[in-house]
């Protein structure tokens, strides 16, 4: 034996490692393949061996190969030798191959189940994690049922390392379980308040991604992620959570005004831009009806456009669009930075400004913006960035119908120009459409576009060559197709028919030629009847002739749809010829072809026409072709091809002799000079010239970089003066209309110059409207299939109470059955069946049951005991604690002002529940809060039964956010700072325990007259202790601009930032606020004195603590400082008493028990407050206060005894 074990160590010496295996791969570069395919079977041969470190390393060495892009899948077994091996090393190697190379089609999965059941139960906390990690790259839907129970426990783990791994597990568990979700959700709840940090990030990151494709299901989570995003300092799960809150905002409109402080404080303070950029997003997706946090986020996104990091002028460009789409007007006055944008370096950011620019035209800037666009297109470079520049003019002026567009000769106009701009392109068709769509739907425009296009056609020769190289042709078809559909409105038809007829036509595409024919004889019937009318019979019979003579040309096409329609149009002019040789009218019989208008077709109005009945597009018309039909001519043409190709019998291909492959190359030639369509280098003997018409020194392209100046196609600059000399004269005409009620001395009225304008188009538009088929549907038939996804299973309701059959599956041994006919079974069935009933029983003498029992109950096998537990009171609990969560959200979300703690606290009885304070819960053993009269009558009885065990009432709340006041006690947190005839400013103060020397004061301006005041500015002076900050490169005298006016009667909210070093005394500072008033006739600059006071409450944070961590301060000696006082309450209840002091204090209620109440709160530099309330005889409540600092309790026990009093 011990022989044998030397001989392996050895063998193990001697093989190859992963290192040894790299390192041969590099040096036999020139035969890698043979290479490694030598090492794949050396490594074939150990693992074959009984060694389990000699498998662990072939398996590690397989790990590389895989990487490389081979197939390990046939070593699966020896992989799952490998993950169960007890050394962690080797179970190391096998679960990352696991992970590398299993999927849910893999046939052994089904034998790791047992294995990763132990893994996940061992001892060893790495043991359990590298399964949870391989677990998590081949999840099945079996392995998710069996282990669902086993992850669940592992949640209750004592070590938050593998608390952490199965929280994140749990999301592929319901991802392929779904059954798993409710009930597990009760303990993924549980873990949002865990104690460690990691596992609180897990489980928000698994809830926030369940609720990212179902929010409704989550929304009673929003008192709990209130709490999180106002004590969390972790940014990522803040950003998580806003992300949530973004989500749910749209489901529940009260939830955006919650969010409305905390957000805005966030905004303000943040420096991480990744978070200031969620509480944008939250913001533009909840809370679109709050102007000022608009505003605010408009200005924290200009600051991001301009900076020079790239990525962050990005997403200040995305999140600049999604605001434009609810407040354009505070985007567009922005529109010289989104501007500037358009010549950055970065192509990805150009393209963001263009879709900025999308939203903020109107008809006042529409022709400017296309102006600055078409410049852009003359400059740029690359081919992608010019296409989209095109395609982006055409949408912002073909958007809502061609809303925007007043003057449709402009753009017709714009379109022809960016057909001749140089630069290949991609958008030929799209502007040949917009050429017919807006041709064929304005009728006013369509004699203007008419002549446009026919001198278009008419020029072809000259520009037919840049608009091939701009890839421009396509605009060809729509200035035929338009001088066809309108010929009766072109001035000269003659001359169009002899542009038309150019041999350089046949260079053309077949779908344009096509064209051309067609409408050649349109505009041919209108020349017709001129003549006709004219009573000239010689210009018609010439045209006819001259029709003749070049439409014969297109016989020779290669095309047979260009063929066909010159054939038939032959056959049309020969008989028309006849009859004009015999002097016959023929002109009105042969428009009678043409007549009639093609109005625009709805683009869905094919998918939208029903389909009768009985009809079945999928069944077959005739009988299908049987099999055999079928494959007998696919076996007989392959082998008459091949008899005819490979025969022996095939007689031999004749060889040429050189003297005939000389003749034939000189056929060859011939033809070739004789073909109008072969492009040859040099110009042939004998080749005809391609139009006589023409100058030679003409008829080749003309390749020249500035384009050609095409005699009657007009400029879109000439449009643009005339519409920028119309607003300058209705501009004239405001500043006379302005002077003559200065001097009627009529009321002033403010006028915005943003104000949108309503300008009258140039002339009237009838745009037709596009055709539908009769018995067409309103909607789409057409329902777009998506794929599968895996969250549309786990949209279900979460609050509602489980089912007993809602279980998760447990693992059971095998049972051996026995014969039907045994009696020892029988008798064992009938025992089984009194016990169920005994326990129905005792069920029903039961008041009430845990909730988590439910879990584990199986569902019985009698229906009639499934019909007794429906109606126990344990499942009536449950019905009505869905209903409590619903109550318990919409108290928390109402819009009362102030709920008293105590009166909360006495509505929940128990040593072990806890209130809750706003709807946000702390402590496990939380019970939620429940308003509801209906609820009260049920918990009578319980709360009789309740008393009798306890006779003293424990109240702990655990978190105060802001507390709210019932309808009979209004608190306001405004004061006053000051006040004249114009101008009133209130005040309040706001702390955060992330910043220790900060705090933010919020002012709050309201203008009292109908004028408008604007350039605001704010200034204290600064104190040794408080000093107000400033931007960069001021000083302490410099005062600080408010970011907006006020208009006439208005209000708004600005805050503010002061620095204080030390927080233990009382400030007071002063102040001027400056601003300027302007009325009808003049503007003048006023100022308001006032002086601030901070009292040492400003400077205390709302924390919550509990009833232990307030016993255990008290008595650990940290608080030494204590102090005391008496005061006459007036008759005040103990309730309100308590209700001021939180709510001016920032204190939160920890525990109260009787007449007396325990307080507490902390500054923003950790220094503690400790506070007990008593009712005291006669009316009197005393207060005392224990703290760590003396300075500091003396001064809020001061203003404890003026809110008292007051």
């Amino acid at each position: 034996m011990a022989l044998k074990n030397v001989k392996r160590s050895i063998d193990r010496i001697f093989d190859k490692n992963l290192q040894d295996l790299v390192r041969g791969i590099r040096n036999h570069k020139e035969n890698e393949v043979n290479y490694i395919s030598q090492c794949i079977d050396e490594i074939k041969v150990e693992l074959k061996q009984e060694n389990v470190a000699v498998k662990a390393n072939a398996v590690n060495k397989l790990i590389y190969l895989q990487m490389l892009g081979y197939d390990i899948s046939w070593a699966a077994f020896n992989i799952i030798e490998v993950m169960s091996s007890p050394k962690f090393t080797f179970k190391r190697i096998g679960y990352l191959a696991a992970s590398q190379c299993f999927h849910s089609d893999t046939d052994v999965l089904m034998l790791t189940t047992n294995m990763i059941r132990k893994d996940l139960g061992s001892q060893n906390n790495f043991d359990a994690g590298i399964a949870i990690n391989g677990l998590s790259c081949f999840m099945t839907t079996d392995l998710a049922r069996d282990l669902a129970n086993d992850i669940l426990a592992l949640m209750s783990s004592i070590r938050p390392y593998t608390r952490k791994r199965a929280v994140l597990i749990s999301y592929k568990i319901f991802l392929c379980y779904p059954e798993a979700l409710r009930p597990a959700f009760p303990r993924l709840k549980e873990k949002l308040e865990d104690p460690d940090s990691g596992v609180q990030s897990a489980a928000v990151n698994v809830i926030c991604e369940l609720a990212r494709k179902n929010p409704k299901n989550y929304l009673s989570l929003a008192p709990i992620f209130f709490k999180l995003m106002t004590s969390s300092t972790n940014n990522w799960v803040l950003i998580k959570i806003i992300k949530l809150f973004g989500a749910l905002t749209p489901l529940e409109p009260r939830l955006g005004k919650k969010l409305i402080e905390p957000l805005t404080n966030l905004i303000h303070n943040t420096s991480a831009m990744s978070l200031l950029y969620e509480c944008i997003n939250t913001v533009i997706q909840g809370m679109q009806s709050h102007g000022s946090s608009i505003q605010l986020c408009v200005q924290k996104l200009r600051i991001l456009i301009e900076d020079s990091d790239q990525n962050l002028k990005y997403l200040g460009l995305l999140a600049m669009s999604r605001i434009l789409k609810t407040h354009p007007k505070a985007v567009q006055s922005h529109k010289d930075l989104i501007l500037q944008c358009l010549d950055d370096k970065d192509e990805s950011i150009r393209l963001r400004a263009l879709d900025l620019l999308f939203g903020m035209v109107s008809k006042k800037n529409l022709m400017e913006i296309i102006k600055k666009l078409m410049i852009h297109v003359e400059k740029t470079e690359g081919t992608q960035y010019r296409d989209e520049l095109l395609s982006k003019i055409i949408e912002i002026c073909s958007q809502n119908n061609y809303q925007y567009i007043t003057n449709f000769e402009w753009y017709i106009t714009v379109l022809v120009e960016l057909t001749r701009m140089d630069g290949a392109s991609r958008h030929g068709s799209l502007i040949s459409s917009q050429l017919l769509d807006v041709a064929i739907r304005v009728k006013m425009i369509r004699e203007f576009a008419a002549n446009q296009m026919a001198a278009m056609l008419e020029n072809a020769h000259a520009i037919s060559g840049q608009l091939r190289r701009n890839g421009m042709q396509d605009v060809l078809f729509a200035a035929a197709y338009i001088c066809g559909e309108f010929a009766e409105l072109i001035e000269k038809p003659d001359s169009l028919i002899h542009a038309m007829l150019r041999p350089r036509v046949m260079t053309l595409p077949a779908n344009i030629q096509c064209v051309y024919l067609q409408n050649i004889m349109k505009v041919f019937a209108i020349a017709l009847i001129q003549a006709e009318e004219e009573e000239d019979n010689e210009r018609a019979l010439n045209l006819t002739r001259v029709l003749l003579e070049k439409l014969s040309l297109f016989l020779q096409s290669s095309y047979i749809e260009v063929q066909e329609r010159a054939s038939s149009t032959l056959s049309i002019l020969k008989y028309i010829e006849k009859l004009q040789v015999k002097e016959s009218l023929v002109a009105e019989e042969f428009s009678i072809l043409f007549k009639g208008e093609l109005n625009p077709v709805a683009p869905k109005a094919q998918r939208k026409v029903p389909v009768p009945e009985g009809l079945d597009l999928d069944a077959w018309i005739n009988d299908p072709p049987s099999s055999s039909e079928d494959e007998q001519p696919e076996e007989e043409f392959p082998k008459k091809i091949y008899d005819e190709l490979y025969s022996p019998t095939r007689e031999k291909r004749k060889e040429m002799s050189p003297e005939e492959i000389k003749k034939r190359k000189e056929e060859r030639l011939q033809e070739q000079a004789s073909n109008p369509h072969y492009l040859m280098n040099k110009a042939a003997d004998g080749y005809q010239k391609l139009d006589a018409e023409v100058d030679p020194g003409l008829a080749g392209e003309l390749n020249i970089s500035v384009p050609l100046h095409v005699p009657g196609l007009p400029s879109s600059e000439r449009y643009l003066r005339m519409e920028q000399d119309r607003q300058r004269r209705a501009k004239a005409e405001k500043t006379v209309k302005k002077r003559h009620k200065k001097r009627g001395k009529k009321k002033f009225v403010h006028v915005s110059e943003d104000e949108e304008e309503d300008i009258a188009p140039t002339h009237a538009v009838d745009i037709v409207q596009e055709e539908m088929p009769e018995g067409a549907a309103k909607t789409d038939s057409e329902n777009e299939t998506t794929k599968d996804d895996p969250h549309r299973a786990l949209d279900m309701d979460l609050d509602s109470p489980l089912t007993p059959a809602e279980t998760l599956p447990r693992p059971r041994h095998h049972e051996v059955r026995s014969k039907p006919n045994d009696e020892k079974v029988v008798e064992e069935k009938k025992l089984k069946k009194k016990h169920k009933k005994k326990e129905v029983k005792k069920h029903k003498k039961k008041s009430r049951k845990a909730p988590t029992e439910s879990l584990l109950v199986e569902e019985p096998a009698n229906e009639q005991v499934s019909e007794v537990t429906r109606n126990t009171p344990d499942t009536i609990e449950k019905k009505e604690s869905k209903a409590e969560a619903k109550d318990d959200l919409s108290f928390w979300l109402s819009n009362s002002d102030a709920v008293s703690a105590p009166e909360a606290a006495k509505k929940v009885e128990g040593p072990e529940k806890v209130v809750q304070v706003n709807g946000i819960e702390e402590d496990e053993d939380d019970h939620e809060v429940a308003p509801a009269k209906e609820k009260k009558k049920h918990k009578k009885k319980k709360d009789k039964k309740e008393t009798k065990k306890h006779k003293k009432k424990h109240h702990n709340v655990n978190d105060t956010v802001e507390m709210e006041a019932p309808s009979n006690l209004q608190l306001s947190s405004y004061k006053l700072l000051g006040e004249n005839k114009e101008i009133k400013l209130e005040f309040e103060t706001r702390s955060s325990s992330r910043e220790e020397k900060k705090i933010v004061v919020s002012c709050l301006f309201e203008n009292l007259t109908e004028n408008h005041i604007k350039n605001i500015e704010f200034n204290i002076l600064d104190t040794l202790n408080t000093r107000l900050v400033r931007t960069g490169g001021e000083n302490s005298h410099d005062a600080v601009p408010i970011p907006f006016s006020l208009p006439a009667l208005s209000r708004n909210e600005c805050q503010l930032h002061l620095t204080a070093s030390s927080v233990t005394m009382p400030q007071r500072m002063r102040g001027t606020v400056t601003y300027m008033i302007q009325d009808q006739e003049h503007t003048k600059q006023e100022k308001l004195d006032f002086k601030l006071h901070l009292p040492c409450s400003a400077y205390l944070v709302t924390t919550p603590f509990s009833s232990n961590h307030f016993t255990k301060l008290l008595t650990s000696g940290d608080v030494p400082d204590k102090a005391s006082v008496k005061v006459d309450s007036k008759g005040i209840p103990l309730d309100h008493v308590l209700q001021k002091l939180c709510f001016f204090l920032k204190l939160s209620v920890v525990e109260q028990v009787g007449d007396s109440a325990s307080l507490y709160s902390s500054s923003i530099q950790r220094h503690h407050i400790c506070l007990l309330v008593k009712a005291a005889a006669n009316g009197f409540i005393s207060v005392d206060g224990k703290s760590n600092n003396a300075s500091l309790l003396s001064n809020i026990m001061d203003q404890a005894k003026e809110i008292v009093q007051g």
